[in-house]
């Protein structure tokens, strides 16, 4: 309340005062208005969230569509704290970090420090300020990616004495003989396009913004004759993984161009992965893939020639040809993956009350649990755990199978899902006495997302000769 003594007598002030007043009100609407507006943008955005994670499966299956997604959602949540922060007095703002993962700045980075002075470093007294302490912040800079010359002078050396010729020393080798690129910018280009997935033409169009003017052909040149060297490495790659006795496989959709046809065909990425490290072997963990035009066992076989030991592998009818009895010089046992049991049980729960889906889900959340605990133990370890707390749910589940599939339509849904597990059982229960094979083949689904990623950012690759070379350096990055 305003006291009227408080009030001056002077009109031209009144009329101030009140003029004054009433903008602050104004201003107080102006922002109960935005913030009741940042209140809806903030709901919206959580119901665009949800949409994205819990929505139906055709709106949510593609887990690069959810990051962008995301990425969207928390790009515009920075926007809406700016501009709260800019509307919020300097005066009266509350310092308090937002809950938001700030990162580290590792101690390898090389660190420029600029050391910020007073204007002054004498005291108001006239004597002279010494230092007591400082604050300290670090910040990330970054220095675009700058293209150079390598300028190489070869001098040339004769004798004024004699005429014995001319000396020089001899021309280092290159990978493209009197080629415009060095080894490190020819890798600056293969790890763009295959680990950053950038496409050739858009590479160009990068560089072309500092004034270099080079042609996508061009780069489709540098990049088929790194192919060509790199071949050898790729080769002992897939020599070295064969010679272990646990592998992992699985293959992916490859769109090919399908010359003369306007059109594209079907080929397809295999992905032969080795990961020891949840049962400490000694091995590193490494990935190869090649290419191939179909999707049949035949392909299989011919990848696998000179490997025998333990394939872990999905469900795909195909890797049955591995194990026939008309296999030719292949000793391979076939585990298969639990992840893929329980997918099948999933998505019946999905669809509405699932008892018997929902149970066996269950059963195999408690086999991964054990898991969980048994990873990175030695293989014998690893066994006696198994034994000792997962042979017994393994055989009640198999109790559980039969007992179920004796009663459920065989057609139904469920009954589909529970012959996918009965089908694979012997090679579902084989982890329990191997301890380097691992409950599922998710090692290798990790690997092979990346080509997916590419694949779908190129569109297709032109040429089955193409794709082999695609396959070849991805092994390798």
């Amino acid at each position: 309340m305003l006291d009227t003594a408080d009030l001056p007598d002077d009109v031209t002030a009144l009329k101030a005062m009140l003029i004054a007043a009433q903008a602050r009100e104004a201003a107080k609407d102006v922002q109960i208005v935005r913030k009741d507006e940042r209140i809806e943008r903030l709901e919206k955005l959580v119901a665009a969230f949800k949409q994205a994670a819990f929505g139906r499966k055709p709106e949510k299956s593609d887990a690069d569509q959810f990051d962008l997604a995301l990425e969207d959602l928390e790009t515009v949540m920075a926007v809406i704290h700016a501009e709260d922060e800019a509307d919020t007095p300097v005066g009266s703002r509350v310092t308090k970090p937002r809950a938001i993962k700030r990162g580290s700045l590792p101690k390898h980075l090389p660190r420029v420090e600029e050391v910020i002075e007073p204007e002054s470093l004498i005291c108001a007294c006239g004597g002279c300020l010494h230092c007591i302490g400082e604050d300290v912040s670090e910040r990330l800079d970054v220095v675009p990616a700058q293209f150079r010359v390598i300028v190489t002078p070869r001098p040339k050396y004769a004798c004024r004495a004699c005429t014995d010729g001319v000396v020089q020393a001899p021309a280092p080798a290159q990978l493209i003989q009197a080629g415009l690129p060095t080894e490190a910018t020819v890798a600056h280009v293969l790890v763009s396009k295959y680990a950053d997935h950038l496409p050739l033409y858009r590479q160009a169009q990068i560089i072309g913004r500092q004034g270099i003017d080079l042609d996508r052909s061009t780069l489709a040149d540098w990049v088929g004759r790194a192919a060509f060297e790199l071949r050898p490495v790729f080769d002992a790659l897939i020599a070295d993984l064969k010679r272990s006795t646990k592998l992992f496989m699985d293959e992916t959709s490859a769109p090919v161009l399908d010359p003369g046809s306007r059109k594209t065909k079907t080929g397809y990425f295999w992905a032969l992965a080795r990961d020891d490290r949840p049962w400490g072997g000694g091995s590193p963990p490494g990935v190869a893939f090649t290419y191939s035009p179909g999707r049949g066992g035949i392909h299989a076989e011919r990848i696998l020639q000179g490997f025998s030991g333990v394939l872990q592998v999905d469900g795909y009818a195909g890797y049955n040809r591995l194990i026939g009895p008309d296999r030719i010089g292949l000793d391979i046992r076939l585990a298969y993956c639990w992840a893929h049991a329980r997918r099948k049980l999933v998505e019946i729960t999905r669809n509405g009350s699932a008892p018997i889906a929902e149970d066996g889900v269950k059963r195999i959340g408690e086999l991964y649990r054990i898991e969980a605990e048994l990873r990175g133990l030695n293989p014998e370890a690893r066994i006696a755990g198994r034994q000792e707390r997962s042979a017994r749910l393994v055989c009640d589940m198999h109790a559980w199978l039969v007992h179920h599939r004796a009663h459920v339509a065989a057609k139904s849904p469920l009954g589909e899902a529970l012959a996918y597990i009965a089908k694979y059982w012997d090679g579902l229960k084989l982890f329990l006495n191997d301890g380097r094979i691992e409950i599922d083949n998710n090692s290798v689904e990790r690997t092979i997302r990346p080509i997916a990623l590419n694949s779908r950012n190129s569109l297709f690759a032109g040429h089955d000769t193409g794709a082999e070379n695609w396959a070849a350096i991805a092994s390798l990055i």
